[in-house]
């Protein structure tokens, strides 16, 4: 395994890119861009970073775990450019890590949801395609998204500690908010997605994926949706290894979506 770490922002060191990447044998593999949550004000990499990218490495992927400015940094676009950043190294040493080009993802978790999310939905805002520099248009847009009981709304079903969080106030108005509600900007160019949520969810309402899903469909861009009965926010693998002992966290039927995620990335 190659599992190097590397830093993608020389003014922000604190953005990384680890990887957990296949010896290289000339096969060219899926690569999954892994976003952990944490409200844009930390990484929760423990439970949704590393345990995922080990699941997808160990179903053949390539996979990188994200890490990425948070609050009380001064945010905006800057988290949607590192993340652009991280899919655009995967893509430019495609020959020495073995990626295949045409099948990038990204996969995040509530606030790293949005922001897997933005990688597609917002790649092409001019403040983060100047970030790109002069590589190709288009090198950082995802082939598809994985989304993991997002955020995805700054209206009346936001987490409005994430949107404030990348606003940089807590007071934003609806017209501020907006700018990172992405339901509001899906295109008929924007990529596939594979999205889950419980309808329980108490920290982020399911209505963020059920906005974004009629936004695709209203766009005509196709999807596949996951929407479980019972489960708290955060639930990661729902399985064993990222339960932490909480029982909640614990359900073997919730914990089939990353099963059903390879599935999806097999089928592009």
């Amino acid at each position: 395994m190659i599992n190097d770490k590397i830093n993608l922002l020389g003014d922000h060191p604190e953005c990384t890119l680890t990887l957990y990447v296949h010896d290289n044998d000339g096969t060219r593999r899926p690569t999954v861009v892994v976003c952990p949550g944490g409200g844009y004000s930390c990484v929760c990499r423990d439970r949704e970073g590393e345990p995922i990218a080990q699941y997808y490495y160990a179903n053949g992927f390539n996979a990188c775990v994200l890490e990425y400015t948070v609050a009380p940094a001064k945010l905006g676009y800057l988290p949607a450019i590192e993340v652009g950043l991280a899919i655009k190294y995967m893509r430019e040493h495609a020959d020495e890590l073995g990626v295949d080009t045409s099948r990038v993802f990204t996969c995040g978790f509530s606030a790293g949801g949005h922001l897997a999310a933005s990688a597609g939905i917002i790649w092409d805002r001019p403040e983060v395609l100047a970030a790109m520099g002069d590589a190709p248009v288009g090198i950082s847009r995802p082939d598809g998204m994985i989304l993991c009981y997002p955020v995805i709304t700054s209206g009346k079903y936001a987490h409005r500690g994430s949107i404030a969080n990348l606003l940089s106030n807590r007071d934003y108005t609806e017209e501020e908010g907006k700018i990172f509600s992405l339901e509001c900007h899906v295109k008929p160019e924007t990529p596939p997605m594979f999205i889950w949520h419980t309808y329980s969810d108490g920290g982020v309402p399911v209505k963020n994926s059920t906005l974004l899903m009629d936004a695709y469909i209203d766009n005509g861009v196709p999807f596949e949706a996951h929407i479980f009965p019972k489960g708290p926010h955060g639930m990661a693998l729902a399985n064993g290894e990222t339960w932490n002992g909480a029982q909640s966290m614990y359900d073997l039927h919730v914990a089939h979506w990353i099963e059903l995620s390879v599935e999806w990335i097999k089928k592009f």
